[in-house]
């Protein structure tokens, strides 16, 4: 409830708030209902009614399209006005374009309020275009703003007459499935998180945040994507230093990529920049990689990490990118689908814009870069402690010997059960790496 603008405006502007939440049927159909995120999701909103429930109101939940069951509430209690969030992905533009010809048809104001990123999409532009392309420039305009402190959460809710909230059966519909270690939602677990994040962790994410094996990062990415917490509160509340700066740059790097999805709304299914890629189909080796049996360790364990966790570190995340669209030369596509498919936190924008940030099809100013996964595991995970935590075929093999298997005996190697490296389309990625820059 915390720097939520909507929930703060109807409340000083009206006496009566019937807080709602919709489950939009189109969504929870597709990508956005898969297990991890329906669980994430039913948590956050458990929890919300809880604290909504000690303002006096909780929450009403309702499933089915959000422009029709919001003016069928509207209606039953005699509401004149609509307060919403606003989002920007393709859906949610079209969802937003639909409540707002059902408010002008029952005459019932509607007020939008951004809060899904610190700054919103299109307010800031380069003399020219309507928004930025390359990241540098938009760094540096958006960490020079001033920004308004974090909304309070109103301090007690009144709802209309004959008004009553029992959200339960509504949110039981999203099911108890997810992953093993999927991690808490709702807006308590994500105060938890900030508050350890900021005492122990945030000062030293410069010089740690690609450290996988010790894991130097916030894990606040599915909360932000949810709402159970705002960027906004986020930047207030981080202190001076290297640390911090470089986390508030990953800050920026979300809202970058939403005015970029605003901006180019196809680019969930289009190259944002074509460079005439002709992806190969091999469906053999794209299931190696979405099943974590590559046979490449590091890949392998980022692989499983996001099978057992719905999450992945960052750094996997570009390590396992770049050996599908860079190495195997399969398309990004591919990729976005299966992240979308298992990670909690899958926000379109910056799905989408990693997967062609890293494919050489987006918004890196150099489309080559290409990251060696044996360069990478030596550099990021010396001891091996991350492949070993994720791949237990590979527990017994002492330190960095763990990146390479393959030197083993062969004796030794067929005890393992761990494929062997060598993959058919590895090799339409090593003429690749001839013409690129290897890092």
């Amino acid at each position: 409830m915390n720097d939520h603008r909507a929930l703060v405006a109807a409340a000083r502007e009206h006496e009566h708030v019937l807080p709602v939440f919709v489950l939009d049927d189109a969504l929870l159909s597709g990508s956005a209902g898969t297990p991890n995120r329906r669980r994430f999701l039913r948590e956050s909103l458990t929890n919300l009614h809880e604290s909504l429930s000690g303002l006096g109101s909780g929450l009403t939940v309702r499933r089915g399209e959000p422009a029709r069951e919001a003016i069928r509430l509207a209606r039953r209690h005699g509401l004149d006005a609509i307060h919403m969030s606003s989002d920007h992905s393709p859906h949610a533009r079209l969802r937003d374009r639909g409540i707002a010809a059902a408010c002008v048809r029952e005459r019932i104001e509607l007020r939008r309020f951004g809060g899904i990123t610190a700054v919103e999409p299109g307010a800031l532009a380069p003399a020219g275009s309507e928004h930025y392309r390359v990241f540098t420039p938009y760094w540096r305009v958006w960490s020079s703003l001033a920004r308004a402190a974090p909304e309070r959460p109103p301090g007690r809710l009144r709802l209309p007459a004959g008004a009553r909230a029992s959200p339960e059966r509504a949110i039981s519909w999203l099911g108890r499935g997810g992953s093993e270690d999927l991690a808490a939602g709702g807006e308590t677990a994500a105060r938890r998180m900030l508050k350890r994040w900021l005492t122990r962790g945030v000062d030293g994410y410069g010089e740690g945040r690609d450290d996988l094996a010790h894991e130097n990062t916030s894990r606040l990415s599915a909360h932000l994507h949810f709402g159970t917490i705002s960027a906004g509160e986020i930047l207030a509340r981080l202190p001076a230093g290297p640390g911090p700066q470089g986390f508030a740059r990953q800050l920026c790097w979300r809202d970058f990529h939403h005015q970029v999805l605003a901006a180019s709304p196809r680019m969930t299914r289009e190259d944002y920049r074509p460079r005439g890629d002709r992806w190969r189909r091999d469906t053999r080796s794209a299931q190696a990689w979405m099943a974590g049996m590559t046979g490449y360790p590091i890949v392998d364990a980022g692989m499983r990490q996001l099978a057992r966790e719905g999450f992945m570190h960052n750094r996997a995340r570009m390590i396992v990118a770049s050996f599908l669209t860079k190495t195997l030369y399969i398309d990004w596509r591919v990729g976005a689908a299966h992240f979308a498919s298992l990670l909690a936190d899958a926000d379109v924008a910056c799905n989408t814009g990693n997967w062609q940030w890293v494919a050489g099809t987006g918004n890196d100013t150099r489309p080559n870069r290409i990251l060696n996964p044996l360069r990478q595991a030596h550099r990021l995970d010396p001891d091996g402690e991350y492949v070993r935590r994720y791949v237990p075929e590979l527990e017994a093999l002492p330190g960095a010997s763990v990146h390479e298997p393959w030197l083993l005996p062969e004796r030794e190697r067929r005890t393992l059960r761990y494929p062997e490296r060598g993959l058919r389309a590895v090799a339409a990625g090593e003429a690749r790496r001839q013409a690129g820059r290897s890092a």
